[in-house]
């Protein structure tokens, strides 16, 4: 499975104010499944969706 990037955001954000799950609730509202994960090398919010890896042709 491979994972692709859909939207980054900082990690400090405003107090209550979550942007990563807000983003991903809207792509999960439009049938993606979307998840949030935190790169703590960059210290942001990953929104992310996993899809399977395809084979080489061969």
């Amino acid at each position: 499975m491979g994972r692709t990037v859909l939207e980054r955001f900082p990690a400090g954000g405003p107090r209550g104010h979550w942007p990563a799950e807000e983003f991903a609730r809207d792509r999960r509202d439009e049938g993606v499944a979307a998840e949030v994960v935190m790169d703590l090398e960059s210290d942001a919010f990953l929104v992310v969706v996993t899809r399977p890896r395809q084979e080489p042709a061969g």
